[in-house]
């Protein structure tokens, strides 16, 4: 849509990793020659981990581009929350091999004949597992298996594993010990720095033919590398939008107040907002009924016993339920009433709250008096007997 306001030749941020924007930061630069060292070794396992968005998958489609011209059979499997034989089957499917029908054993021999057919005709196989934290125990159990299949010493197939932060740690459990003797290399990615964000935007919207419109203020560059905290992903997401705005404002330099409006529409979208909720009110505030409302006694009693009283409400709608304590007094005076001065009282009753009943002794007085009875029955019942 600004693509033409801008005059750029596409967008410049959008989300799906193309190699041609591939820009080489410290940290990929690093895991990209870990990669390359790992195909010069042709065996064991090179790990890649990262955090979400810092452009695991960019990093392999760039090394895909690399192998274009070098004698290399390579796979891709994203699907990596299955089964160890289905595991198996999307390996055989991505190399074209049949697997339908086939038992695990039947998979792994087809397998070998493929990887043993590639290296006699001079290729070199690479298996690439992205999302690897998903695996299961016995699909990481295959991926080793596989690991061992070789011709005349020479390793038949080489993995490169690409996972999550998480995935370190599941290399870490006891019983993947024979899979870690197997990795050569392992690297993590990390977010780019303040310096590279610039570096990161700039590279990519001259790949589509920036020549300055829109102008960017510098201290734009800084407030995207906070808000994003330098994931390629999340300044993708960011720097589309703010173009956008740009081109819907029909201006042709980005500015901090833009990009901070931007900023604060993305964070109410993801409900970073704060919610009705949040807002600080008392309980009266907050439940009292609106005039000529009728009070909803199915409320909580607590709830209940903060409305004020009001002349205008009907004495019959400000009815509230017992309180849980109440219960038990109640029962306790069909039983025995408490005598005062003045007659008898009903435990828990104004009048006991008004001459210095408080509830608590009033409560424990009547289970006494019960007790009393009952022993009493009780004496008078074995005398009987006797």
């Amino acid at each position: 849509m600004y693509e033409s306001f801008f005059n750029l030749t596409g967008r410049p941020f959008q989300l799906n990793p193309d190699p041609r924007f591939f820009y080489q930061s410290k940290t990929h630069k690093r895991a990209l020659a870990y990669m390359r060292y790992g195909l010069q070794q042709e065996q064991g396992f090179i790990v890649v981990t990262g955090d979400v968005g810092t452009g695991k998958t960019m990093l392999v489609n760039s090394l895909f581009r690399e192998l274009e011209e070098q004698k290399v059979v390579a796979a891709k499997i994203v699907s990596s929350n299955v089964k160890d034989i289905d595991l198996l089957r999307l390996i055989a499917a991505e190399f074209g091999i049949v697997f339908e029908r086939a038992s695990k054993a039947t998979l792994l021999v087809k397998l070998e004949e493929f990887f043993v057919a590639c290296r006699q005709e001079g290729k070199r196989v690479l298996l690439i597992i992205d999302e690897a934290q998903n695996l299961p125990r016995s699909a990481l159990e295959e991926m080793r298996m596989l690991s061992n299949f070789d011709r005349d010493g020479v390793p038949l197939v080489q993995s490169f594993l690409l996972g999550q932060r998480e995935f370190r740690g599941i290399l870490r459990a006891p019983g993947l010990e024979q899979l870690r003797q197997r990795i050569i290399a392992a690297y993590h990615l990390k977010p780019l720095s303040a310096p590279e964000v610039k570096a990161y935007i700039e590279h990519r919207i001259r790949k589509v033919g920036w020549n300055g419109d829109p102008a960017v203020e510098d201290l734009v560059y800084e407030r995207i590398f906070q808000a994003t905290g330098g994931v390629p992903r999340r300044i993708n997401t960011l720097f589309d939008r703010v173009l956008l705005n740009c081109y819907l404002d029909g201006a042709h330099a980005v500015t901090l107040a833009m990009v901070n409006q931007v900023c604060n529409e993305i964070a109410g979208e993801q409900g970073d907002d704060e919610d009705d909720d949040d807002v600080t009110t008392s309980p009266t505030e907050a439940h009292a009924p609106a005039a000529g409302a009728a009070l909803d006694l199915d409320a909580d009693h607590e709830i209940i016993e903060t409305i004020e009283l009001r002349e205008d409400v009907p004495a019959a709608a400000l009815k509230m339920p017992p309180r849980p304590v109440d219960i038990p007094v109640h029962a306790l005076n069909q039983l025995s009433p408490v005598m005062v001065d003045d007659g008898p009282v009903a435990l828990g009753s104004a009048a006991a709250t008004k001459r210095g009943f408080p509830l608590w002794t009033s409560a424990l007085i009547s289970l006494l008096a019960v007790i009393a009875i009952l022993g009493i029955s009780f004496a008078v019942w074995m005398m009987q007997r006797h």
